[in-house]
């Protein structure tokens, strides 16, 4: 097995499993830093999911994510949500 071959198994295995985790994951990094205000289609790219994904998955994590305080903010040509640790 090549280095190459060994890095890209170890990339592989470390990242989150669902997409669920990846935006889970990325909002903990982010709230970190103090609350965080965010539409779903600016971070789209940053965690590899449709805004349309995103938001479906806040609403779920708005009720599973103990660690996270998930709401929705405001409503302005697409929702604004607001995110902070609990």
């Amino acid at each position: 097995m090549s280095t190459t071959q060994s890095a890209q198994e170890t990339q592989l295995t470390s990242e989150p499993a669902s997409k669920e985790e990846r935006l889970q994951n990325y909002l903990r990094t982010k709230a970190q830093e103090g609350e965080m205000y965010f539409k779903s289609k600016f971070i789209a790219d940053d965690v590899g999911l449709s805004p349309k994904e995103i938001g479906a998955l806040m609403v779920k994590l708005k009720d599973s994510a103990g660690d996270l305080e998930i709401e929705k903010w405001s409503y302005t040509s697409a929702t604004t949500w607001r995110v902070t640790t609990a």
